[in-house]
């Protein structure tokens, strides 16, 4: 790390965005091992046990986010080895992922990751203050300090915000079930516009618990979006970029959007229709898959294991929400804005790497 990075002034926006990052990163190593597996070891466990036992390893896996959450955020700050573990011991108990019974501790899942983003937040404060002012104490006031401060203020503001992130899932989920077309194709909107922003899709959806409908199309938004720039891609840059856009790393076409703001032009087209399909079936979701798209085919395999019905129909419905109208009309809307309306050029889709 060079010291010109060291000493990089903080600012409020960079801090937010440290946090954002780090709970971003987290979510992506936590929950893509179970989105993608847990499913299929589920099913498989009914023939051999050793498929129950790798179902066991994802979940697992997924259970670490909390720490995971607070630990990447800590190293977006460059901070100490201690520190970072601190910070993610802070971020676990903040999280309410474990709760004490009369029976002992008992884990219930990942816990509300609004609230591990805070508790990581002000430990990540509370460190950035006292810095090096324990001097040969720091290993036995760090973790006192720092880890019970904010792991206390964790605790305390957890039931509010708890009430906060459900009330919102819940809000968005009941009028998704009132106006399921509109707030359909509202989310695929949102949802494929933040995932060309420094915002996780996937933290977002995790956050706030959205499911059914409205996770399914978030899920098409984000999937809308890979496909349009993987289309606009495909003809001004070598074949690693549009491949590594369609896998999944859309947020590379950041400095894209904020050179061309007419990106989301097509993006926002694409995913009107999308939402409206995604609407128009029913096409359900999960949290974990609202997100991530067809990326790892998180977002299809999701929507299939939620549907109800004839299997056959139901992949015929997943393919046409997730591939055959995203592709349709990413095309037709590609052709229509640069050789019809010549609103721009397709030099908008260009990737420079620094």
């Amino acid at each position: 790390m060079s010291e010109a990075v060291a000493n990089e002034k903080l600012t409020p926006k960079k801090f937010l965005f440290n946090v954002l990052n780090g709970v971003a990163l987290a979510i992506v190593v936590g929950l893509i091992p179970n989105a993608i597996l847990g499913g299929l070891f589920g099913y498989l466990s009914q023939y051999a046990d050793i498929f129950q036992i790798l179902q066991n390893v994802v979940v697992g896996i997924q259970f670490t986010i909390p720490v995971l959450t607070g630990v990447l955020i800590a190293m977006n700050f460059n901070l100490n080895p201690m520190a970072t573990v601190t910070i993610g011991t802070a971020s676990f108990v903040g999280s309410g992922a474990a709760v004490f019974t009369e029976n002992g501790w008992i884990l219930t899942g990942i816990g509300d990751l609004i609230n591990t983003m805070i508790t990581a937040a002000i430990a990540v404060g509370i460190m950035l203050i006292v810095k090096d002012r324990f001097g040969s104490l720091s290993i036995i006031l760090i973790p006192i300090v720092v880890g019970g401060i904010s792991g206390l203020l964790g605790i305390l503001l957890l039931p509010y915000v708890n009430t906060i992130t459900v009330g919102l899932g819940v809000l968005i989920n009941n009028i998704t079930s009132a106006q399921p077309i509109i707030m359909a194709i509202l989310l695929s909107i949102a949802f494929a516009v933040i995932i060309i922003s420094p915002v996780s899709t996937a933290a977002i959806a995790y956050a706030i618990g959205i499911s059914g409908l409205a996770a399914g199309a978030a899920g098409v938004g984000v999937a809308s979006t890979a496909i349009v720039l993987f289309i606009g891609t495909l003809r001004v840059n070598k074949i690693g970029v549009p491949i590594a856009i369609i896998l999944g790393a859309m947020k590379m076409m950041m400095p894209n959007l904020i050179r061309y703001p007419i990106l989301l032009v097509p993006v926002i087209s694409n995913a009107i229709v999308s939402g409206f399909v995604a609407g128009l079936i029913n096409l359900p979701g999960t949290p974990q898959s609202a997100g991530f798209g067809i990326a790892g085919l998180i977002g299809p395999i999701q929507s299939l294991q939620e549907m109800t019905g004839a299997v056959g129909f139901n992949i015929l419905l997943v393919i046409i929400a997730y591939f055959i109208v995203p592709v349709v009309f990413g095309v037709i809307f590609h052709v229509l804005y640069t050789r019809v309306l010549k609103l721009y050029s397709e030099d908008i889709y260009v990737f420079e790497s620094e």
